[in-house]
């Protein structure tokens, strides 16, 4: 059985739980730590976890005592590098919630360490589990699209002044940054991952609407990938009075998908030259109805942490440490591109959310 502790009991720990439930059999709940007790009891709650956990207002008294074999950081944005980099150090494997860092050299320096220690490091970009994204994939793979022309990816979202409230540090360039960075980094990784290398991004960004908050409520971004493909980005949280839609779009000379619903859960177009699969089938088998935008993908990243554990690390993630830095990277290359008004090769020698401090100031 593996030891595992959470850090953090905020808005996504419930997710967290809720994994830890449905991979229970290998997994022993050995500690909850958050700094405020209350927020624990909430949590647990929230996801029906009736067992006895230890619980901790001190991450480090939490590590020294339990000693755990995977840790989960789901704490606010800023802190994760420095939590991260204190469990590495006490030789835990560990999975982050997005953004790995919050700058480039934060994420470097954990992807260092957990190769030098040779541990687990992965970063929480479930929707790569998702059935629709999955499938896309694959085809891909195959070479179904033949010549890729260009992506598109959308977050059109909401948060009002109430959610920013929730939490004195949402917004804020040393813990959050802007939506891009907080909303949107989902669809970052699946570019990422989708496009393969990118070599140049030009983005514009603004608060338009959200003058209580330091980062950016709008975001849109020209990508260039290495192999000649280019990608449209757009994220916001300015849509009224709702979450709309988070959707991705490829179109090949051979072939054009559309994944949308709330969390790119769904496939909406599914079409290819070949035509070797029944469309339809693949629309009703291949997507689902997550009950929020979160999705089904944190039990399914915890599978694949598990198993990589008990192989030690023969598994390889499917969302590793790397995978955490180019994500944050592609969002880092945006804001760099806002502040110095031209376009950004990549990669980045170094940057940092805080390198956009005042960018607004009104």
């Amino acid at each position: 059985m593996i030891k595992y502790v959470l850090i953090g009991a905020g808005r996504i720990a419930k997710n967290h739980v809720l994994s830890v439930k449905e991979n229970e059999y290998d997994l022993i709940f050995s500690g909850i730590c958050d700094v405020e007790l209350s927020n624990i009891e909430r949590c647990l709650e929230s996801a029906d976890y009736k067992k006895d956990v230890n619980k901790y207002t001190d991450y480090k008294q939490m590590i020294n005592e339990i000693s755990p074999d995977f840790v989960a950081i789901a704490t606010s944005s800023g802190s994760h590098a420095q939590i991260a980099k204190y469990c590495l150090e006490h030789n835990c494997n560990v999975l982050i919630e997005k953004p790995i860092a919050m700058s480039i050299r934060d994420a470097q320096m954990l992807i260092d360490i957990a190769k030098e220690k040779n541990l687990i490091l992965g970063a929480c970009h479930q929707n790569r589990f998702n059935k629709s994204v999955q499938k896309l994939y694959v085809a891909l793979k195959e070479g179904r699209f033949g010549k890729i022309s260009h992506m598109a990816a959308h977050v059109r979202w909401n948060r009002n002044e109430d959610y920013y409230n929730q939490a004195t540090w949402r917004g804020k360039w040393a813990e959050d940054g802007g939506c891009l960075m907080n909303q949107c980094i989902h669809n970052a990784d699946l570019l990422c991952w989708l496009l393969g290398d990118i070599e140049q991004v030009f983005a514009y960004t603004n608060n338009a609407m959200h003058p209580y908050i330091e980062g950016e409520d709008l975001g849109m971004a020209l990508i260039k990938a290495k192999s000649g493909a280019y990608a449209i980005f757009e994220g916001t949280v300015n849509v009224y009075p709702q979450n709309l839609e988070e959707t991705l779009y490829v179109f090949g000379e051979k072939g054009t998908v559309k994944l949308a619903g709330k969390s790119v859960n769904l496939i909406e177009e599914w079409n290819f030259a070949d035509e070797k699969d029944d469309k339809e089938k693949i629309k009703e088998i291949a997507s689902e109805m997550p009950v929020n935008i979160y999705g089904f993908g944190h039990k399914r990243i915890y599978a694949d942490f598990i198993q990589s554990i008990k192989t030690n690390g023969e598994h390889k993630l499917l969302v590793d440490g790397e995978a955490g830095k180019r994500a944050l990277e592609l969002i880092l290359a945006m804001y760099k591109s806002k502040k110095i008004g031209k376009p950004v090769n990549l990669p980045l020698d170094d940057f940092s959310s805080m390198d956009m401090y005042g960018i607004f100031d009104r």
